[in-house]
């Protein structure tokens, strides 16, 4: 981008982060996975049901390179696919989405979370028999789309661009297949009602000066033993980090335990530092079956949207959160100013 348009962009983010901080928004994490196995349509549906602002979609691609709705680039962990394709696991016995066809993909049913022992994950969801199908990126698309023209609502997509490296590793460039789908529905752009989120900064930065995208951008922050990528953390969560990913973002997707030390429960320099630079916050995860030692949904959450303020929380729970903010009178979101 040449000069002018880089101000440009920057105020046009300013812009937008101002009039988002309003409202702190809900997130629905996978659907309502808190209820109903992660994202399926049926999550789906049933977060929008239960009054989220965004759900969010993790986008993999198919071997046809269509993108699917899918935490992981494996797909042990969520459907059966040992019993129907037994046969089709690479040699560290893990069977990739990638190494199936979408139709391929779509024989599969999918379960809630399971670990290596084939134990669920969060014992007391969903324990039903799953009719459950993988779906795709622009399934999802249309089904909020028409709920949104139903009910006159303006419920958003928050896809998130899982793996980008490894993707071109096998030959497949997952963001430019995920914008161009976008583009499909005139989505990519800075007012539509969606954000797109990336663990990798250097593809962050790659989306917004190499691909051209002007929709809204949400830089997510790991901690650097998940090997999420080759994303340095412990930089992004600098002032100078900040102002980097500034430059191309609009906010930032931290893991809870940085904001607030889990133990002493007082807060972190990020937040402080992330509004200084415009950024909207929106972290990762609040699960009522998970919740922080000795705190309860009420006070994690009184943590989150009364002491740090943040702009918007992703939950397996919309309902919870929902709850709680329609019980709350409305937030005044600090400006940068008063910190």
């Amino acid at each position: 981008m040449n000069r002018i348009s880089v101000c440009c962009f920057i105020l046009l983010s300013s812009l937008l982060s101002s009039l988002c901080l309003a409202k702190p928004v809900v997130i629905a994490h996978r659907g309502a996975s808190g209820y109903l196995p992660e994202h399926t349509l049926e999550a789906a549906i049933l977060a929008y049901a239960q009054g989220a602002d965004f759900i969010e979609q993790d986008i993999v691609l198919s071997k046809d390179h269509v993108p699917i709705v899918l935490h992981d680039i494996h797909l042990e962990s969520v459907t059966n696919v040992e019993s129907v394709f037994p046969n089709r696991h690479r040699a560290d016995n893990r069977f990739y989405a990638i190494d199936f066809t979408l139709a391929e993909l779509q024989q599969l049913q999918k379960h809630e979370r399971t670990d290596p022992q084939g134990h669920q994950v969060y014992a007391n969801r969903y324990q039903g028999l799953s009719p459950f199908k993988i779906s795709t990126l622009e399934q999802h698309i249309n089904l909020v789309m028409q709920l949104n023209r139903q009910f006159g609502k303006q419920v958003g997509w928050y896809p998130e661009i899982k793996s980008p490296a490894w993707h071109r590793q096998q030959g497949a460039d997952i963001s430019k297949v995920v914008l161009e789908l976008l583009r499909k529905y005139q989505l990519d752009r800075a007012d539509s009602n969606l954000f797109v989120q990336c663990f990798d900064f250097t593809e962050t930065q790659r989306l917004r000066n190499e691909l051209g995208a002007k929709v809204k951008l949400v830089q997510l922050i790991a901690e650097n033993d998940w090997n999420e990528s080759s994303t340095n953390y412990d930089r992004l969560k600098t002032i100078e980090g900040l102002k980097e990913i500034a430059r191309v973002a609009q906010g930032i997707g931290p893991w809870l335990p940085q904001l607030f030390d889990l133990n002493t429960l007082q807060p972190t320099d990020l937040t402080k530092h992330a509004k200084q630079q415009g950024l909207l916050i929106h972290p990762y995860t609040f699960r009522v079956d998970q919740l922080p030692q000795g705190l309860n949904s009420q006070a994690t959450l009184d943590i989150l949207f009364e002491g740090l303020q943040v702009d918007g929380v992703f939950s397996d729970f919309t309902d919870v959160v929902v709850d709680y903010l329609k019980a709350k009178p409305s937030p005044s979101v600090k400006s940068p100013s008063e910190f």
